[in-house]
């Protein structure tokens, strides 16, 4: 693997006529200063895909970020890419309009590049993020439609407070429900995706309608089964002369996902920019990997895997 920067500058066009960064930089960070420090130093290696969510309670500390570097007039706002999230408890129609704009206003942007449904679970409307029963079960909404709240983020697009729209935590099963009614189809699809998860027929699926697949978790995650630990990764690693995590982000990028990377190590950072193509026998011995593994349960319930409960000190990101 040679020294290019090819890959980590590669944009994907969206059915939009915009392209997205093919390398995005995830701000799942639960700590505010450390949100702060790692989305500046993400921005001063060269990021320009930034995944944010009003979920993740930290967009102002990013805001703080992007407003100070487009200050010092380092990046130009129409260099990058920002992406946020419309959490559970805001699926009513009513709530969709006020969600974006509190995201907007904690962002300090007039608009966002791209707005994702985070998950496709409505949960009880209100100010609770997690709202939960005596038994500690979580509270759903089944007041409102898929299509609804859609129907609702297409109007946030028409009026110019996102330039984009997308699903999060999807199936094949919702991005079909969307396209039957949708006005404006999903430009983006961002799922977990990694060699132990990857999802070909959602990518392709994704591939013939023209959506732009979006992984997030690429590196797999701080605990068993250890993705970055596998024979296969570290034997590549070790052939092309680079770290499991470059060959990991190589590889997705390579088979023509976008990605999302997350870390607060500023070498890290930069480094997860440091990718080149892989070579085809390294490709094909990824693809061999039997190992299947989901690290985030969303999907199943709607309820946060990788995002730690307000009463929780400490909890892993991803």
């Amino acid at each position: 693997m040679t020294g290019s920067n090819e890959l980590g500058a590669r944009k994907i066009p969206m059915n939009n006529g915009k392209n997205i960064p093919a390398l995005g930089f995830g701000t799942l960070i639960p700590d505010l200063g450390d949100t702060l420090r790692a989305t500046t130093a993400a921005l001063q290696a060269g990021f320009r895909q930034f995944d944010c969510s009003e979920r993740y309670r930290n967009e102002q500390a990013v805001g703080e970020a992007i407003e100070a570097v487009l200050k010092e007039g380092k990046v130009r706002r129409d260099e990058l890419f920002i992406a946020t999230k419309l959490w559970n408890n805001n699926h009513r129609p009513v709530r969709v309009k006020p969600a974006i704009e509190a995201s907007l206003k904690r962002l300090r942007l007039d608009y966002v590049d791209l707005y994702l449904m985070h998950t496709p679970f409505a949960f009880r409307p209100g100010d609770d993020q997690d709202p939960h029963d005596e038994s500690g079960k979580s509270i759903y909404d089944d007041g409102v439609t898929l299509g609804e709240t859609w129907g609702a983020m297409e109007r946030l697009a028409q009026e110019g407070k996102c330039r984009a729209l997308g699903l999060s935590d999807v199936g094949q099963e919702h991005i079909e429900e969307i396209n039957r009614s949708a006005k404006i189809r999903p430009a983006v699809v961002q799922v977990e995706s990694h060699p132990y998860l990857p999802q070909w027929e959602l990518l392709e699926t994704c591939n013939k309608e023209g959506i732009v697949f979006l992984a997030f978790a690429v590196l797999g995650h701080s605990f068993e089964p250890r993705l970055l630990d596998d024979a296969v990764i570290k034997k590549v690693a070790a052939e092309v002369g680079r770290t499991s995590a470059q060959v990991c982000i190589a590889w997705a990028l390579q088979r023509g996902t976008a990605i999302l990377t997350t870390s607060t190590n500023a070498e890290h950072i930069r480094k997860s920019l440091d990718v080149a193509p892989l070579p085809e026998s390294a490709m094909s011995a990824i693809k061999g990997i039997t190992t299947r593994y989901r690290f985030n349960k969303v999907v199943e319930t709607g309820v946060p895997g990788f995002i730690p409960r307000k009463e929780d000190s400490k909890g892993a990101t991803g």
